[in-house]
Parts: structure tokens; sequence; C-alpha cells
């Protein structure tokens, strides 16, 4: 049994919607097949962008979305995904697969993407094989807005007015792939690229993240925000839940049950990664101006048979849906420092939302977890009095109307019985379940719905006292209207 005491004097601060993000990169079928189809596709799209999968992403209004890497963003380099498709360079991906990159998709193509989700620009600068005076002009072709040589280059390519680009990454893991810096090293070299990526828009200035620690690279943290924390605003974190080591990634179907548990384990990590490093940021910046944002984080899992090993494409489970709402939760938690985070990725790569072949689509189970919590986005996280049973998680928001509470029981054989105590009159609650019926339940796309939220009325209420029933393998969303 587990019980949860909600006073509404205890608050925690407001959830960043930008908790919410989602990273899409230049791999395998994440954009290409993926999200682009080209304008003359047999594919339904609005200029290039296939119709189905931004229909569907709209429905969980993705805040931000992070671009074109990931390891690819230390060796994109932008003009050549600018001007007409048929002209721009071909490339060959080094960082997955060795495949053709055509640059078909590129910042204008992104930013009809952002147009069409109604989502912010996160974009990934290259710092490990690119110039400070690459980035500088990409910052100035996006975002400047007069004459200028890189605003009329944008102009000259069809769009005059310029973009808003709310946040940028000055280099991708500058601690492995994007450079294999000493973490001294890097301090200096993003105190200079970050000197010259100027904000135009004085009203809406750049939000300039460094490239922060792997996992637990503690003295990374530390270095940078000795040496570099006055001039960034984030400092982003990777973690990857695993259900064994990194060099014996695990099968995301037909899995043994010390693997539910195991790669469960692993995602709870991020708890620990997030005080750990939140504890020496406070030490440089106590009034934590700087934000962590955890731009990469999901399930790593064995790539399916029969795929590209380089394309990252994994299936995606009733598990997965735990670690989405386990991880979600624990970012609540720590509303003071996490600004933003971005699962990886949005379509056919690792933890996707959505999963195409050909003309088809569906959507995964994570992807439900991130349409059930919508009413967490920018509402006000509670400070709850928690007693939870082992195998539960909990977050608790208020809003408008009353109280948003997401339950997750990842527990195989047994319910939770969950008493909630509110210092608020109870009028009606409403209430949303994922379940899982064995562990490695999904949906494709032969049976696109076998797993698909539910309506969930295990509830019994008094005026102050909620008492909910969770099966095992599942989420459970209530919205508590309440009289303050």
């Amino acid at each position: 049994m587990s019980h949860i005491s909600i006073n509404q004097q205890r608050q925690r601060g407001k959830i960043s919607k930008y908790i919410y993000g989602q990273f899409s990169e230049h791999l395998g079928r994440s954009i290409y097949g993926g999200l682009w189809v080209e304008p003359n596709s047999e594919i339904p799209n609005t200029n290039g962008l296939r119709t189905d999968a931004v229909k569907a992403l709209k429905a969980i209004k993705v805040p931000v979305l992070r671009w074109p890497g990931g390891c690819f963003a230390d060796t994109y380099h932008w003009a050549d995904g600018i001007g007409p498709a048929n002209k721009r360079k071909k490339i060959v991906n080094t960082s997955w697969g060795g495949v053709v990159e055509n640059n078909h998709f590129g910042t204008h193509e992104y930013f009809e993407l952002l147009k069409q989700l109604g989502a912010d620009a996160y974009v990934n600068g290259n710092l490990g094989s690119g110039t400070v005076q690459e980035m500088s002009e990409w910052v100035e072709y996006m975002t400047f807005n007069g004459t200028s040589p890189m605003a009329d280059l944008r102009a000259a390519n069809g769009h005059k007015e310029p973009w808003h680009v709310k946040f940028f990454g000055v280099g991708n893991e500058s601690w492995g792939g994007g450079g294999n810096m000493r973490p001294e090293y890097y301090a200096d070299l993003y105190r200079q690229y970050q000197t010259f990526l100027t904000s135009y828009d004085a009203d809406h200035p750049l939000y300039k993240i460094a490239s922060g620690p792997n996992v637990d690279d503690y003295r990374w943290m530390d270095v940078l925000m000795k040496n570099a924390a006055p001039y960034m605003d984030g400092i982003s974190l990777h973690h990857y839940a695993l259900a064994s080591a990194w060099e014996d990634k695990r099968p995301a179907l037909n899995f043994p049950e010390n693997e539910w548990f195991s790669l469960i384990k692993s995602a709870q990590k991020m708890d620990e990664l997030i005080t750990k490093h939140s504890t020496i940021m406070d030490k440089y910046d106590p009034e934590k101006r700087v934000g962590l944002i955890v731009d990469e984080w999901g399930s790593w899992l064995q790539t399916e048979k029969g795929t590209n090993p380089a394309f990252l494409y994994q299936q995606n489970t009733i598990r997965d849906a735990m670690i989405a709402a386990i991880t979600l939760h624990i970012f609540q938690k720590h509303v003071d420092r996490v600004q933003m985070a971005n699962i990886a990725q949005m379509v056919n790569v690792l933890q996707a939302m959505l999963l195409t072949d050909g003309p088809k689509m569906i959507k995964t189970p994570t992807y439900y977890i991130f349409k059930m919590f919508l009413k967490h986005q920018d509402a006000l996280a509670m400070d709850t009095l928690d007693n939870l049973a082992e195998t539960t998680s909990a977050s608790v928001s208020k809003n408008q109307d009353g109280y948003f509470i997401s339950l997750c029981n990842y527990g195989l054989t047994a319910a939770d019985t969950v008493t909630i105590d509110i210092d608020s009159v109870i009028h009606t609650v409403t209430g949303e379940m994922l379940r899982g019926t064995q562990m490695d339940q999904h949906n494709d796309f032969d049976h696109p719905d076998a797993v698909a939220p539910e309506a969930f009325t295990a509830t019994t209420h008094n005026s102050h006292q909620l008492t909910a029933k969770i099966p095992p393998m599942s989420v459970v969303t209530l919205q508590v209207n309440t009289e303050n």
C-alpha cells in the first residue's frame, strides 16, 4: 500500500514544459522516412513532412525539438543544407552507418517542422569540426532581422523573415565523439565560441547550453561550472537506461524478468545523477540561474533483427512506458534545476514516440505516456509527503482545476492501493490508464493498438481522501477537481 499527502502550501515550483522536449538526429530513419519524405512522395505530406507524424506529435504538444544531433551535430556544416535541394552537397554520415546524407532536410526544413508542430527551436552547433565563424554565421543566418550577408542569403533562399532560436547548444558530448576533449580545454573553447553567438533580438536572447558531463563524470561538471558558469544559461547531462552494461545491449522483446527490473533500476539512477550534479552546480551557482538540460535520455536496447544496427531502431514496450513515467517523475522532483529534457529520439530511433514503415505509422507506449502527462506541463509541482510501495512512483502537480496525479506501478504481479490525502474538498475524479498484461507487450504494424490508454475508474473518495487501486505494469493519471 502507498500513501500520499498533498498540502497546497508545500510546492516545489513550476514544471517547465520543456521537460517534455524531443530530440531528432540525422540518424537512421529518425528524420528521413520518419519525418521527411520529400514533397513529391506518395506518403501524404505537407511541404515534405509526413502528415500522420506531424498530427500525432502535435497531439502531445511537443514544446521543443533538439536538432541536428547528437553526434551528427559535430560533423554537420549548416551551409551544406541550404539552397535548392538538388544542388545541396551529399556527404557521408560517418557518425551513423556511413550512409549518404543528401542534406535535403536542413535549416529551412527544420523550421518548417517547428512551425507545423508549434514547437521551439533547440539548435546544436558544430564545435567538434566546425569553426567559430561558421557557428556565428549560422546564428546570423537564422536570426538576424535586417541587411547582412547571412540574412540576405536566407532571403535569397526563400525566407526573408528571421526565425526565433530559443536554445542553442555549443557542441555535443565534447568529452567523447564531439572531440574527446578534457574539461579544461572544452571550458575555454566554450567561452570563446559563445562570445560570438550574438543575440540579435534583445527581447529574446539565445539560451546558451554548454556540453555537460556523461552520466556520473562529476569532475567534468565541476570544471565547467568553475570556469564557464557565468557564460552559460544551461549545461547538458546525458544518461541512458541500460538493462546490462553499455557493451552488452539487451533485447527490447522476449527479455527475462530480471531485465525488467535492471532497466528500471538504471533509469532510476537519474535521481542520483541530478542530485549530485546539482550539488556541484549549487557551489558555483547558488541562485540556480544555470539550468540542467538533460538533452539525451531514454532506454538503449538491442536493435531489431533485420535492421541496420547503426540505425538504432528498437521496439518500444510497456516497460519503456515505465521508464518514461519514472524518469519524468524524477525531473518533476528537481524542477529547481531541470529546465529542459529531450528524450532520445522522436521517431524510429531508441525510445521513440512513433515508429514508421513506409506509409504506415504507429504510436508507442512511450508516446501515450507523454500524452497522458500533458497536464503536468507548466503546472506547479507539489512537494508531497509520500510513503510509497517499493514498486510505485508518483508525481503531483497543481493546476487551475485542482491536482493532477500520475502514478506508476512497475511491479509485475501485485496491485498497489494508493491512498491520497488532500487538504482541499474533492469534487470529481477522472482517470486514465496505460497497462500491460505481459512484460514486452507492444504495438506493431499488425497490432497498432495492443497498448493504448483506457478510462480508469478504480477509485473511491470522500471530501478529503482518494483511494485508487493501481494494477501492476501500469501508469495511471488522475485529475482531481477540488474546491480550495
